[in-house]
């Protein structure tokens, strides 16, 4: 019999947390398509390491913050492919600033791709999703989501703001077995924190009980558990990746 590869979509996938999750679905055996907005040689790169580790997918490019485009690419997907099985919304921008300084246009951007660019995706994964009665959302969050942060009053309303959208939808979709649950990442090392200054990152590992920061894998292999039938009884919750700075 010839077994349907499950497939599974990871916006902004083409670096960090993003990159290392869809090579952890790929891994894990699902045919991944890996979105990006506009740096395709970088997707191209992760593309070419699924492959090299013997997986399966293919680029998929698009702005989420596009809901026409959002709904276009999907239906596409669904077309080609069948119904996505796993939808990982980690695209994301961070743009800090003081709230009185803050521009309109930076809160327009911020809340366009991280809120209602994920909100956007997992509607039209929703409809496929439903229809086959199967399927998991995962929502990568942030720790100042449920913290706050001096300084990221935009970004933290972003994923706060998609923890609650989350809680709902999960319960809008629990009857039809689709699954929704958000990841909270903390300091994960990342070509952010890569430019950190020492005085900088000592000054944040103060606040992570353990000590160090945490790895784009250590989130992806939540992501991967999630979207696995082994988290079958698990929706509506927010778990952290934190090294315990939020309890």
């Amino acid at each position: 019999m010839n077994q349907k590869k499950k497939l599974a979509l990871v916006t902004g996938a083409s670096r960090g947390i993003g990159a290392a999750t869809a090579l952890q679905l790929a891994r894990d055996g699902f045919y991944v398509f890996v979105n990006f907005t506009s740096n395709a040689s970088k997707a191209r790169e992760v593309l070419d390491q699924i492959q090299a580790a013997g997986g399966q997918g293919e680029l998929c490019g698009f702005n989420v913050a596009q809901p026409d485009l959002v709904d276009e690419k999907l239906e596409l997907i669904a077309k080609s492919h069948g119904p996505l099985d796993a939808l990982v919304n980690n695209a994301g921008v961070t743009i800090d600033s003081l709230l009185i300084r803050m521009k309109n246009e930076d809160l327009d951007r911020t809340l366009d791709v991280d809120l209602k660019g994920a909100i956007y995706c997992t509607r039209a994964a929703a409809k496929q999703m439903m229809r086959a009665r199967s399927g998991s959302i995962i929502q990568i969050s942030s720790v100042v989501g449920e913290s706050g942060n001096a300084g990221q009053s935009a970004y933290s309303a972003a994923k706060a703001g998609l923890i609650g959208f989350s809680k709902s939808v999960a319960k809008e979709l629990a009857s039809r077995h689709v699954r929704v649950n958000v990841i909270t990442p903390g300091f994960i090392g990342t070509d952010m924190t890569a430019a950190l200054t020492e005085a900088q990152k000592e000054a944040i590992l103060r606040t992570v009980p353990m000590g160090t920061f945490g790895s784009a894998d250590d989130v992806a292999s939540l992501a991967s558990f999630l979207a696995s039938e082994a988290s079958r009884y698990i929706t509506g919750q927010v778990i952290g990746v934190n090294g315990g700075m939020y309890m």
